[in-house]
């Protein structure tokens, strides 16, 4: 799926000594019997010398207990091995999934992340990519966000960048887009084939591309089954769960009847269920509920969500990657894998009460 890019750029060592005072680089050329450049070439990953001279390097680190100084290193060779990453919300069950793929990838291959929060502001997030820029970090992602297809392109001139929920073609510019269309229209589908004609929906924010694409998706799988669009059946979301309960409340105060409900993610969808429970409605056989994202909290409620799967941490692993290839020089290319609904307990056939 992704080709990770795992070039260390230390040597593994065995456990380090006891030492007194602070080793340095002469001191490690100076036991390993080589010069202090050849040191720092090993350790840059950049050296071709001798397995001998590199074991000899290996033990000595490991003897004094040398702990070299990435970001010396980096600056040596004009880079800081540092990536900025702009989130939207750090505390975010999506994002933080997706945040900790990027930590994982760009920690294999010697680099540090710094992650910032635009909190879905077009300004906020250029504040935050300047503030990342004067630290000199060697390039910077962007997790979906409000900045302008113009702004990103105008950045990567400077840096390379990387950004998600995007179809972006630019120099020194990548971007990773998830198909939200397919994976709502599948979801609606799912519902359908269950033989449910009456399905209401929480959209998400108007504001962010997922949410209407995820809009449109619903949209289109109703009209494959030859339903009707009501527009009464559709409620705004904000994509928290307190969003998702007064959504599902609004619905329910109608008078437009529903066999199922299908949230644009999961943590709306779990708020509509405490909804649903407060009206003595069960789920699902009263009213099935849908999610999206697959959040691993949904495989845990009660009952277990129905969902489609978002793959957020391999999101953050491809970004990662996508970011080491532009640093090295190289064409990106990893690409997302595809939407897919996960079947759990909380959508069943409709019953024949309503």
């Amino acid at each position: 799926m992704f080709e990770s890019l795992h070039k260390p750029l230390m040597p593994k060592t065995h456990a380090p000594t006891k030492t007194t005072g602070t080793s340095t680089l002469g001191m490690v050329a100076k036991a390993a019997g080589v010069s202090a450049s050849t040191v720092s070439r090993i350790l840059n990953g950049t050296a071709v010398v001798s397995e001998a001279k590199k074991l000899a390097v290996d033990e000595a680190i490991a003897k004094l207990g040398f702990v070299p100084n990435p970001v010396a290193r980096g600056l040596a060779g004009g880079r800081t091995l540092s990536v900025g990453v702009v989130t939207q919300s750090i505390d975010s069950p999506f994002y933080g999934v997706a945040l900790r793929g990027i930590e994982d990838e760009l920690d294999r291959a010697g680099y540090t992340p710094f992650f910032v929060s635009g909190h879905w502001n077009a300004n906020e997030e250029a504040r935050c990519i300047d503030m990342l820029r004067s630290r000199r970090v060697d390039g910077i992602i962007v997790l979906t966000g409000r900045l302008s297809d113009t702004s990103l392109k105008q950045y990567a001139k400077a840096l390379p960048i990387v950004a998600t929920g995007r179809r972006l073609k630019a120099p020194n510019l990548f971007s990773l887009d998830f198909d939200n269309f397919e994976g709502a229209r599948l979801a609606t589908e799912h519902l359908t084939s269950l033989g449910h004609q009456r399905i209401a929906f929480i959209a998400g924010n108007s504001e962010h591309p997922d949410a209407n694409e995820r809009l449109r998706g619903y949209r289109a799988g109703l009209e494959k089954a030859g339903i009707a669009y009501n527009p009464e059946l559709v409620a705004p979301g904000l994509f928290h769960e307190e969003s998702g309960l007064m959504a599902a409340e609004r619905l329910l105060n109608t008078r437009q009847r529903f066999t199922a409900l299908f949230a644009a993610n999961d943590q709306m969808a779990l708020g509509a269920c405490l909804a649903l429970q407060r009206r003595g409605l069960k789920v699902p056989e009263d009213v099935s509920v849908m999610g999206f994202d697959d959040l691993s909290i949904s495989r845990y409620s009660i009952p277990p969500l129905s969902t489609v799967h978002h793959p957020a941490y391999e999101l953050g692993q491809g970004a990662a990657t996508a970011m080491l290839y532009l640093l090295r020089g190289e064409k990106p290319g990893p690409n997302l894998p595809g939407p897919r609904v996960v079947v759990r307990d909380s959508t069943a056939p409709p019953s024949t009460r309503a």
